[in-house]
């Protein structure tokens, strides 16, 4: 790039450093910065479009149309030139727009007389916030070195309006982070919460975009690279012990910080007029919206290490590390791009709720918080770009929704909630002791789900009968390497002592799909949910499953244990998986261990296929759990993860229940214990339902036990029953408003 170019570029950027410091109202310096860019440009207009909400940009200040067209004109999303920059986050550079497909005349703006344009998204780290255009009368394309020039210079725009200089409408323009927020994403465990936002890495802001010095800034630069090279290489010296696998992902990251490319753009943009910090964050911003187009799974995952390292370089640039002395404050409600289950299980029981800006239902962190009984929405888009540490943040778990610094009506509304749930968990304490017994007279055990050992203490509050899910693969999830036997078993131990006799029903390690080990090779499969996962992963890799198989018989030491198998989807596989356990057994009675007083062996329901199994699975198997969350899915061919379609279809559809009747009739013909476990076993009117269908053991979270035991102590299962039955005959697809209206007359309480 020529030098008097760079030269003329850190002059516009000087001045646009000098309109920013003004104290005059955001539309005034808006105003001024137009004008600017307008006359370093040489062109006849410049304006600024910002989107109003996800779906419409705003013209919000220009230099060369109708000023009476600012916050008038109104683009969608993808329509005309401007809102196919917006959409697409691409610069769109053309000599004759009217010619261009999808161009859009805006007679109110006056820009019939101007014949080419030049679009550029402005973008802060794959956020798009709005675009910058300039125009002029003569059919001309702009040049890369003035495209790059205003890449820049929306560098710029882009943090000046992160950091609230102006959002909004007319001359009401509002500051970012002190408006009201509401954000909807996609429940991963239900619960309310009210807090303060504790920003899991908060983000660095960035007070000085405009450097005076391109030569300091560089220097400054390269000596953060050069620290950023030594931290990569002690995290591959302390890799070296890992597989071989793991090295390879450690070698691509290294690669990508030692990238010349990546360092030489940096310092291209430092002498367009940019800092050191700005730079960096100018390129991330890039490599994150390639990272929201790339469809190859490879190229997503180094856009992805670039962005960890722009991210580590910025810190290192800062002095802004995630310990930046603040203090957590009370009642903390966590957000975060996304967390490992280990980094959550680090903050302990402090966590009131977690936001997560990607995660899903099923996600490691998922798992963790359902153990912590805390809510998590997860699919919460912008969280961490518009939240800030100390912001008041509502978490509506049951509705997957966000409130971020609430106005007075919708807190008073989310509190008067909370005090509702608050009070009707006092009124469940008081039947904590007594049976989930139906008015009829039939009795369902209501047993507990866990998969730590700080949910234990649960078991006597809740209400619980026993644990009816103990989920094994967290141990392994939140370790770099494979626990070791000895581990286990003290562990198991510790379960079963806890538990004072009651019983705990261990699932064996359950991964794969969307729970994979940091220390095994990830499986590259279209469709996970449905590939090498639970017991295939344990038949194929039999060492491991012998190995827990093993520490679960020490960890009894003659007292009685439960081993159910996951994702069983056919006979031959639970008669292998029971093989294992009896040479497991056979093993321990040669080194002379004690062996279980009883043992009962079992397997997980979640495929169809299973239901159909031969009669003799069922006369074998020692009992059945039903895996409501994956079977669901499978049963509607509706991914638990996608949005779009999971909550397309009701656990309550006549289909659905007709499947699990035919279930409970299978195990009552041959006398086989049958139970059902998830996320539906602990909704009050589902548990009814299934209840209703014959199931009389449900396992749930702790929190759940009060609600569906004062529904089931309130009703009669046998009207229940024929309720369903009339809505099947009537030919309903659902039968929630049938069974809704039977409980609103019949029992007005309920």
């Amino acid at each position: 790039m020529a030098k008097n170019f760079e030269s003329e570029s850190r002059k516009l950027l000087l001045r646009l450093r000098e309109a920013m410091a003004e104290h005059s109202a955001g539309q005034a310096r808006l105003d001024k910065i137009t004008r600017l860019i307008a006359s370093s440009m040489g062109t006849e207009v410049c304006s600024i479009y910002l989107f109003r909400d996800p779906e419409t940009l705003e013209l919000c200040a220009t230099e060369g149309l109708k000023p009476e067209s600012v916050h008038q004109t109104r683009l969608r999303i993808g329509e005309g030139l401007v809102g196919r920059v917006a959409k697409k986050g691409r610069v769109v550079n053309s000599a004759d727009a009217p010619s261009e497909s999808g161009f859009r005349y805006m007679p109110e703006t006056g820009e019939e007389i101007y014949s080419s344009f030049c679009g550029i998204p402005i973008q802060r780290l794959g956020e798009n916030l709005g675009v910058l255009v300039v125009q002029s009368k003569e059919a001309r394309n702009y040049s890369s070195d003035e495209v790059y020039a205003l890449e820049v210079v929306a560098m710029v725009i882009a943090e000046m309006t992160e950091l609230g200089a102006f959002v909004g409408e007319g001359a009401a323009l509002s500051p970012l982070h002190q408006q009201s927020v509401l954000i909807r994403g996609g429940t991963a465990q239900e619960g309310a919460a009210e807090g303060k936002v504790w920003l899991h890495e908060p983000r660095v802001v960035i007070s000085n975009p405009i450097a005076d010095d391109p030569e300091t800034e560089v220097q400054r630069l390269e000596a953060a690279i050069e620290e950023l090279r030594v931290g990569v290489d002690r995290m591959l010296e302390g890799a070296l012990g890992g597989d071989k696998d793991q090295l390879q992902v450690m070698e691509a990251y290294r690669m990508f910080a030692n990238s010349k490319g990546w360092l030489k753009r940096m310092k291209q943009d430092i002498g367009q007029g940019l800092s050191a910090e700005a730079a960096v964050e100018k390129e991330q911003s890039i490599a994150r919206a390639r990272m929201g187009q790339a469809t190859d799974a490879y190229l997503r995952d180094r856009l992805h290490d670039l962005d960890d390292l722009s991210n580590r370089l910025l810190r290192i640039l800062t002095g802004q590390g995630r310990d930046t002395g603040a203090e957590m404050p009370e009642n903390p409600i966590l957000v975060a791009r996304n967390i490992g289950p280990a980094e959550l299980l680090e903050y302990d029981r402090k966590l009131k709720g977690v936001v997560l800006e990607e995660g899903s239902v099923g996600s490691h962190a998922a798992i963790v918080a359902r153990a912590l009984a805390i809510p998590l929405i997860v699919h919460a888009e912008r969280i961490t770009t518009e939240a800030l540490n100390g912001d008041t943040i509502m978490v509506d778990g049951d509705e997957g929704v966000v409130h971020l610094r609430p106005d007075e009506t919708v807190a008073t509304a989310f509190r008067d909630k909370m005090a509702m749930q608050t009070d009707a968990q006092t009124r469940y304490a008081s039947i904590r002791d007594k049976p989930a017994e139906t008015l009829d007279g039939t009795t369902i055990q209501l047993m507990m789900n866990a998969g730590l050992m700080a949910d234990l203490p649960s078991l006597a509050g809740s209400g619980a009968e026993g644990v009816g899910l103990f989920r094994t693969e967290l141990q392994f999830l939140i370790r770099n390497q494979m626990p070791r036997r000895t581990e286990l078993a003290e562990l198991y131990s510790r379960v079963m002592d806890s538990a004072k006799g009651k019983r705990v029903v261990f699932r064996t390690l359950d991964i794969g799909s969307d729970k994979v080990l940091p220390y095994m090779a990830p499986q590259d499969e279209p469709n996970p949910a449905l590939g090498w996962r639970a017991i295939r992963v344990g038949l194929d890799k039999p060492g491991v499953l012998r190995m827990q198989l093993q520490a679960l018989l020490r960890a009894a030491a003659g007292r009685p244990l439960t081993v159910m198998f996951p994702f069983i989807a056919q006979y031959e596989e639970f008669t292998a998986a029971k093989a294992e356990m009896d040479k497991a057994v056979a093993r321990e009675k040669i080194l002379g261990h004690p062996l279980p007083s009883e043992l009962r062996v079992g397997a997980m329901l979640e495929t169809p296929s299973l239901g159909f199994a031969p009669q003799k699975f069922f006369e074998e198997v020692d009992f059945i759990s039903i895996g409501g969350n994956d079977l669901k899915q499978f049963f509607f061919a509706a991914d638990r993860e996608n949005e779009r379609v999971r909550r397309r279809y009701d656990t309550l559809n006549v289909s659905f229940l007709t499947f699990i009747e035919g279930i409970v009739n299978r195990c009552r013909s041959t006398q086989t214990p049958l139970s059902f476990c998830g996320e539906d076993a602990g909704r009050p009117l589902e548990a009814l339902c299934l209840a209703a269908m014959g199931l009389r053991v449900l396992s749930m979270r702790p929190a759940s036990i009060g609600p569906v035991k004062s529904l089931l102590r309130r009703t009669n299962l046998e009207e229940v029953r024929a309720i369903i039955h009339e809505a099947r005959e009537r030919g309903d697809q659902s039968v929630r408003n049938a069974v809704k209206e039977y409980l609103r007359t019949a029992n007005p309480d309920a």
